[in-house]
């Protein structure tokens, strides 16, 4: 993404904002509220269209006028709230809006079997989790599970390229966070670039290969984590070294 302005009014949410994102790593994108983390992503996954600035995939320009349009390149996102309805299975939740179908007796039927087997697959294949039942609603499962299934539907189709995703540690316990962050590294490991976006500084450093940190609709900063310490990173948070300045 380069020099990505966006204005809602009179309002500027961004202004020349640049992001790099490598296939194979997580960048992980870190700032207080109102600094233009949402509004950035949104733009990336077409929910927004860019006031102006350029977006480009593989070297390529491109352009998205829906989310739509960006899944169909290969950039989907896994959203803070999930996105699944409680009272269906995980193998519903899977394919909803997407169901697969076979034809009996000249009549189209939702094929049940073939999308519980496909959860079943890709759960273990693409991200090393079984659930113990794909039968019960989606409500009893874990938080870390739950995650799981959100992904699994983000990877299912093999030409996912980008993979965001919104605080997904949020609300979760010690063990649970410890299971969605082992997903994130599963999936990075797939060559897929995984952008998350997180509050935890701790987590960040954990899962993460590179911190892009935005203040005020800019971006303030891009370090390496190996090099870098949770005291840096809330100095360009907060704006330390502008300050004193």
């Amino acid at each position: 993404m380069q020099n990505i302005t966006k204005r809602f009014g009179g309002v500027t949410a961004l202004s020349d904002v640049n992001l790099e994102a490598y296939s194979g790593e997580v960048l992980a994108i870190v700032g207080d509220n109102g600094a233009g983390k949402s509004t950035l992503i949104k733009i990336l996954t077409g929910v927004y269209q860019p006031t102006s600035g350029e977006i480009f995939l593989g070297g390529n320009p491109v352009q998205f006028s829906s989310h739509a349009e960006a899944t169909a390149h290969g950039i989907d996102a896994v959203y803070q709230t999930l996105a699944l309805a409680d009272h269906l299975d995980p193998a519903a939740n899977m394919f909803l809006g997407n169901e697969l179908t076979h034809k009996v007796a000249g009549m189209t039927l939702l094929d049940n079997k073939r999308m519980r087997t496909e959860t079943e697959r890709v759960l273990m294949e693409r991200l090393g989790v079984r659930l113990k039942s794909l039968d019960a609603p989606t409500v009893s499962l874990s938080g870390g599970q739950r995650q799981a299934v959100a992904i699994a539907r983000a990877v299912y189709h093999d030409d996912l390229r980008v993979l965001v995703m919104d605080e997904p540690t949020a609300a979760l316990g010690p063990q649970e966070t410890a299971r969605t962050l082992k997903l994130i590294e599963t999936v990075k490991a797939q060559g897929i670039a995984v952008i998350l976006i997180s509050h935890s500084l701790d987590d960040v450093l954990q899962v993460s290969d590179r911190i892009h940190v935005q203040r005020r609709g800019r971006r303030v900063g891009v370090v390496n984590t190996a090099d870098t310490t949770i005291q840096e990173v809330l100095g360009l948070i907060v704006g330390a070294a502008e300050e004193a300045a």
